[in-house]
């Protein structure tokens, strides 16, 4: 990896409504909404936030009420929480937390930017086949503020001004300019 911050790149209009962050991301993944659940799955947020000690965006909290861990073109893993199974999630982004994201920082390769629970801190969401990262950048008041943060295997970061879901849809629906990335394919596999 480099030092290299590529730049930022901001959606056309930012999606604040989960709901319609996640009929974005079903429109941009069309086999998506075909597992989607019946009704939302009640997620013991105040486990995960509790042991993370943030909130969560809303459209991510959302994302994972309405479906399960998946995967997009044997690329891209979403993990998310199943009901009963929150500290199972929580145990993963603590062990990237504690391991690749911290490693980054102490070997300067994370162009400055700190693991949560730092100000700001990086706090991963996501993470393809190929050893790229999904993080929040945790600044701003509500978490709905927070930035995507791209961290590629081949060296670029990158930031993204929209929530987690949308950043998905866009990736997905060739809206956005993957920088650093592959082109996703919308095949969904669940995991």
């Amino acid at each position: 990896m480099t030092d290299d911050l590529i730049g930022t790149q901001a959606p056309t209009r930012r999606i604040t409504d989960p709901e319609v962050a996640v009929a974005a991301l079903e429109r941009a993944v069309p086999g998506l909404a075909g597992h989607r659940r019946s009704e939302p799955a009640v997620v013991d947020w105040a486990v995960i936030e509790d042991g993370l000690g943030t909130a969560l965006p809303a459209d991510y909290k959302r994302l994972a009420e309405w479906y399960p861990t998946f995967a997009l073109g044997d690329f891209l893993l979403v993990a998310l929480p199943e009901p009963g199974e929150e500290h199972r999630l929580l145990r993963g982004i603590r062990y990237d937390l504690e391991g690749v994201v911290r490693e980054w920082w102490e070997a300067g390769m994370s162009i400055g930017l700190r693991p949560h629970p730092a100000p700001g801190g990086l706090l991963p969401w996501a993470e393809s086949d190929e050893g790229d990262k999904f993080l929040w950048s945790t600044s701003g008041d509500v978490p709905e503020q927070w930035l995507v943060t791209v961290a590629s295997r081949n060296g670029g970061w990158w930031n993204y001004e929209g929530g987690a879901v949308q950043f998905l849809a866009e990736y997905c629906d060739g809206t956005l300019e993957p920088w650093a990335l592959p082109p996703v394919r919308t095949d969904v596999t669940l995991c």
